[in-house]
């Protein structure tokens, strides 16, 4: 491919979209598809044909929505036209369009009728969803920005929206140092959990001596009620595909890896797809875009240990060898893949990089706080109205999340507690909404931002059996290399099942509190070091409710003794 291509490509693909006075955009992510919005867009295929305007209509599969808990979505938009800038054709990104035009909710497969009979004219009230509400105005989208807006299997559409343009700009305009030094000066941190900045773990492995590099990218996901990687790979796969393009260029790769979970058949499949597009379009490859630089991906599926999201646990699943951590440092970034120098970062980190070269790195950096700049993608779940997936600025309050974009708690009921962080995250209490969600603030309180999964509780929730299910979690995940997680969890979870039985005294919690300041610092990797975190903020902000399960020999007239 040659840089006229890019031009040519959107040039066709938005002559060939405003051809269409209405898309209507079925969601056809995992969450959706859960809900068979297959069926319902095979149904809209089938009523725009029995109608004869499929010239003036069409109906076409999208990515994720954001909205789950009211799938299977449904938007009806106009298409964009195009710019023009010197008689050359200028794509505008997906996220400009904003919020769909219409949107309708918990569609089945027998409203096909009246939803394209609705397409330019009155919608249909029962199923109609107000677009405007919080849950969309309050968001921005980055990383996001094209999910729900174009087809994730065709790559004419990317490109139409600003595609590999990035990845252009860099190949042609920039040498890499420069790369570097702008995702240095955006202030980019990793997604992936630790928050460690991007642009200094690029800059290490650019220095880094060795004749071959590598670049992977982290997909394995892992957390209890986390989906935002899976989606992002599944309505935007081109988008993670250039970000690691962008990067290998800039530390001198020319060798890619997507780790990514098998139990992700959906995104595997798309990305496998696009993998293949792009190599057939020559954006991946040899001699991209004419000059000398190489480039090429390959993905390795992840057999569902957590513990593999741990980045040299990573790197030993994909040599083939049994997924476990080792000591650091070497740090991969020196010797990673068959002790050559790779950069890791997760899904959400790639796909925030094409942006940044966009826009520019000042641009990225004038969005969040502090040392948290950008925007976070978050899966909202639990015991919240609006479960789904959101994107916020850093820096946002856990009140505007919860109650505004997410609408409150689920039945009306009164909030409890927000778990971040997944299994390495801790409990965040009531006294807490109004802080601003960022990574210093949230270690302040005892928890992590972790990849972005949001689980939020209700009145009911036992805090006790709340860290029971984490510690069990870690407990079944750990690989058992180092003893201190092996054993250490073990007796964690005992300790705590002792406790929900209303079994354990005071000692056993002076105990708890030992054993989790013992797991913490002896641990070999992130699983051990963090597994504490949920026992220990509930203790912190719930100990009343372990106090109420202790097992405290009373006087027979029921006055507790006095210790």
């Amino acid at each position: 491919m040659i840089p006229e291509d890019l031009s040519k490509i959107t040039h066709e693909e938005l002559a060939s979209q405003t051809q269409y006075t209405h898309f209507v955009n079925v969601c056809v992510a995992a969450g959706c598809l859960s809900t068979k919005s297959d069926a319902v867009k095979a149904a809209l295929e089938a009523e725009v044909k029995a109608k004869g305007i499929e010239k003036c209509c069409k109906v076409r599969g999208v990515g994720c929505l954001g909205l789950c808990a009211a799938g299977p979505l449904v938007a009806i938009e106009k298409p964009v036209p195009p710019e023009k800038e010197d008689d050359e054709y200028v794509a505008t990104p997906a996220s400009m369009t904003g919020v769909p035009q219409r949107m309708y909710h918990s569609v089945k497969p027998e409203d096909a009728a009246e939803v394209i009979a609705s397409v330019g004219n009155k919608p249909v009230a029962r199923i109609d969803y107000d677009v405007t509400v919080p849950f969309f105005a309050r968001q921005k989208k980055i990383v996001l920005e094209n999910s729900g807006f174009i087809d994730p299997e065709r790559i004419e559409e990317y490109i139409a929206v600003g595609g590999y343009k990035s990845l252009l700009k860099c190949l042609t305009g920039m040498a890499s140092a420069d790369v570097v030094a702008a995702i240095q000066k955006s202030g980019l941190r990793g997604r992936g959990g630790a928050g460690f900045p991007t642009g200094l773990k690029w800059s290490t492995v650019a220095k880094a001596k060795g004749p071959t590099k590598y670049v992977v990218c982290n997909g394995d996901e892992g957390d209890p009620g986390a989906f935002m990687d899976r989606a992002v790979l599944e309505s935007d796969p081109h988008r993670v595909l250039e970000g690691m393009a962008i990067a290998a260029y800039a530390v001198g790769a020319t060798k890619g890896y997507l780790y990514v979970r098998a139990e992700y058949p959906l995104a595997v499949k798309r990305l496998k797809l696009a993998i293949k597009q792009a190599e057939k379009l020559g954006v991946l490859g040899q001699n991209i875009f004419g000059t000398t630089f190489g480039f090429t991906c390959e993905i390795r599926l992840g057999a569902g240990a957590f513990v593999c999201g741990e980045e040299t646990a990573l790197l030993a699943s994909i040599e083939g060898r049994r997924g476990q951590p080792r000591p650091r440092p070497p740090f991969p970034a020196e010797k990673g893949l068959w002790d050559c120098p790779t950069l890791i970062n997760n899904v959400e980190t790639f796909a925030n990089v094409p942006p940044i070269l966009r826009e520019g790195p000042e641009w990225f950096a004038a969005i969040g706080r502090d040392k948290s700049k950008g925007t976070k993608v978050f899966a909202l779940a639990g015991a919240v109205k609006n479960t789904g997936l959101i994107e916020v600025p850093m820096g946002i309050n856990l009140r505007d999340i919860i109650y505004d974009i997410g609408g409150g708690i689920l039945n009306d009921k009164k909030f409890k507690a927000v778990q971040t962080g997944g299994p390495s995250g801790g409990c965040i209490p009531e006294q807490f909404l109004d802080m601003p969600v960022d990574y210093e603030s949230l270690a302040q309180v005892g928890s992590i931002m972790g990849s972005g999964g949001m689980i939020i509780m209700d009145e009911t929730a036992d805090m006790v059996d709340v860290a029971k299910f984490f510690m069990e979690f870690c407990m079944t995940e750990s690989c058992g290399k180092c003893t201190p997680c092996r054993v250490g969890t073990c007796q964690l979870y005992n300790l705590l099942n002792k406790i929900s039985r209303c079994e354990a005294t005071d000692a056993d919690i002076e105990f708890l509190k030992e054993l989790c300041d013992m797991v913490r610092n002896t641990s070999l990797c992130g699983l051990g070091m963090t597994a504490p975190n949920p026992v220990l903020s509930t203790l912190r902000y719930f100990k009343h409710e372990y106090d109420a399960k202790l097992n405290r020999p009373t006087e027979p007239a029921g006055v507790e003794v006095a210790r």
